[in-house]
């Protein structure tokens, strides 16, 4: 069984920066891509960043590209959303996922596991 456990949200001014964590357990982690998502209030759940299996490759959407980097530690099975000139439109809940196969990219329905989320608020 699959477990995602997202830490490091919170309140931050805008300009500032967050560091998340996701810690998995349940499969080999190393095996399988790891993304980010986000839903604000109203509206639907996004795609924000996806690291592939190795760490090697990685892909962002377009509004948080430059300001955001993900990254991944196999010996810990930890991936990591670094949030940098975070902005008011950032505030929502953030989510860790991996897809049930080999898949790498961010189209949502190919995620099958997911964390809880931790709520990031950006003020102004």
């Amino acid at each position: 069984q699959v477990q995602l456990v997202e830490s490091g949200g919170g309140l931050v001014q805008a300009g500032g920066s967050l560091r998340l964590s996701c810690a998995a357990s349940g499969r080999t982690f190393s095996s399988y891509a790891m993304g980010w998502f986000r839903q604000a209030p109203g509206k639907e759940r996004e795609f924000v960043a996806v690291v592939s299996w190795s760490g090697g490759n990685t892909l962002y959407a377009e509004s948080v590209k430059g300001r955001f980097t993900i990254s991944r530690d196999n010996a810990k099975n930890t991936v990591y959303l670094q949030m940098n000139s975070l902005k008011p439109e950032d505030t929502a809940v953030y989510y860790c996922a991996t897809p049930g196969t080999n898949y790498y990219g961010g189209r949502i329905t190919q995620y099958r596991h997911w964390g809880q989320g931790t709520q990031v608020t950006v003020s102004s």
